[in-house]
């Protein structure tokens, strides 16, 4: 999951730091490692937060048929946020912020 939580961070272009805090506020130098594929132990909540984001990512290919919108919509203000982006809700820091956002993406997709 690491792996590709990394490749999805790349494609959301976001900065270590900000991905740092994604991932619980772990050490930007930590994050650093794991794009070297040096992957440390993972706890229960950093598991929880990578399943998360991928729950994200996973919502994100299914509601856009052009990925490059669907990376991108991370970004852009929505104003079922309030205005913020779904980005600026996540990086709020807690596993709730990240819960928040998969919830929305798969209500919009709907029930299957």
């Amino acid at each position: 999951m690491q792996r590709a939580v990394i490749n999805l961070f790349d494609r959301w272009q976001l900065t270590d730091e900000q991905a740092s805090t994604l991932l619980g506020d772990i050490a930007t130098r930590t994050y650093q490692r794991w794009k070297v594929k040096q992957y440390g132990r993972v706890s229960v909540d950093l598991a929880a937060r990578l399943s998360n984001l991928l729950g994200v990512h996973k919502a994100l290919r299914l509601l856009f048929t052009d990925a490059n919108r669907g990376y991108g919509w991370i970004k852009r203000p929505n104003k079922d946020f309030g205005g913020e982006t779904a980005l600026q809700i996540m990086l709020h820091g807690q596993l709730t912020d990240l819960m928040r956002v998969r919830r929305y993406l798969d209500a919009q997709r709907g029930s299957w």
